[in-house]
C-alpha cells in the first residue's frame, strides 16, 4: 500500500474507524428497515450512503482528521434519525419541542445547523491541505461561503424533488406551514458554520499537524 500522499497528524486508529464506520452502517440498515417512507429516507440519507465508499476509496492516500471523522459520523446520525421518521416527526425533535417549548418539531432546524457546523470543518481540512491558502480572513470567508452554497444546493434540491415528485415529496420539504423555512435553514446554517470555526479552529489546526500548520501559517501567526 503507497505511504498516504497527505497525512495528518491525528486521524482516526484503525479500530476507531472501524467503530465509527459501523455505527453508521447500523444505523442505515435500521432505518431502512423501520423507516416510514423509503423515498423520503433515501433522498434524507442518500449523501451518507455516498460518502462511504468514497472516503473508503481514498482513505489510504488522504486520511481524515479525527476531529473531522467524529463530525462526519454525528452529522450521518442526524440525517439518518430525520430519513427515518421524516424530519417533521422524529422522537429527538418532538422531545427537543417539549423541552424548549418550541411549537413545531424542530429536528429539520437541527439538521440545517448541522449542514454549517460539520461541512464547515471538511470545507477548512480541504482547503488547508488542498490549497496555499493559509488561516486567516480568507479561509474564514470561503469556508462559509462554502457552507452557505452546499445550503443553496440543498433548497435546490428541495424544489426539484417537489417538482418531480409532486406531494410524494411533503415529508422531505418538512417545512411545517413555515413560509419563512428556506430563509431559515440557510440563516442556521451559516450560524452552525460559524460557531463551529470558532468552537474547533484550534483543536483542528493541531491534529492537522505542524506540516500543514507551518505551511499555511500567515506572517503575522505566532
Amino acid at each position: 500500500m503507497d505511504a498516504p500522499t497527505h497525512p495528518v497528524a491525528t486521524p482516526p486508529t484503525r479500530i476507531e474507524r472501524l467503530v465509527l464506520l459501523a455505527v453508521v452502517v447500523v444505523a442505515l440498515a435500521w432505518s431502512l428497515a423501520v423507516a416510514r417512507d423509503r423515498l423520503t429516507w433515501l433522498l434524507e440519507v442518500v449523501w451518507v450512503i455516498a460518502a462511504l465508499p468514497l472516503l473508503a476509496w481514498r482513505w489510504s492516500r488522504f486520511p481524515l482528521t479525527r476531529l473531522l471523522c467524529w463530525l462526519l459520523v454525528v452529522h450521518a446520525l442526524v440525517l439518518v434519525h430525520g430519513g427515518t421518521y421524516t424530519y417533521a416527526q422524529t422522537p429527538l425533535g418532538f422531545w427537543l419541542r417539549d423541552v424548549l417549548g418550541f411549537e413545531r418539531n424542530p429536528w429539520d432546524r437541527v439538521g440545517h445547523l448541522m449542514q454549517g457546523f460539520v461541512p464547515a470543518i471538511l470545507a477548512r481540512e480541504l482547503l488547508l491541505r488542498l490549497t496555499p491558502l493559509r488561516r486567516g480572513g480568507w479561509l474564514v470567508y470561503l469556508v462559509l461561503a462554502a457552507c452557505l452554497s452546499f445550503s443553496a444546493l440543498f433548497e435546490l434540491i428541495e424544489w426539484w424533488a417537489a417538482l418531480a415528485f409532486g406531494a410524494d415529496a411533503d415529508a422531505f420539504l418538512a417545512t411545517q406551514g413555515d413560509v419563512w423555512d428556506t430563509q431559515w435553514d440557510m440563516f442556521l446554517c451559516l450560524c452552525g458554520a460559524i460557531a463551529s470555526l470558532l468552537l474547533w479552529s484550534r483543536l483542528h489546526d493541531r491534529q492537522l499537524g505542524p506540516q500543514v500548520r507551518a505551511a499555511r501559517r500567515e506572517p503575522g501567526d505566532r
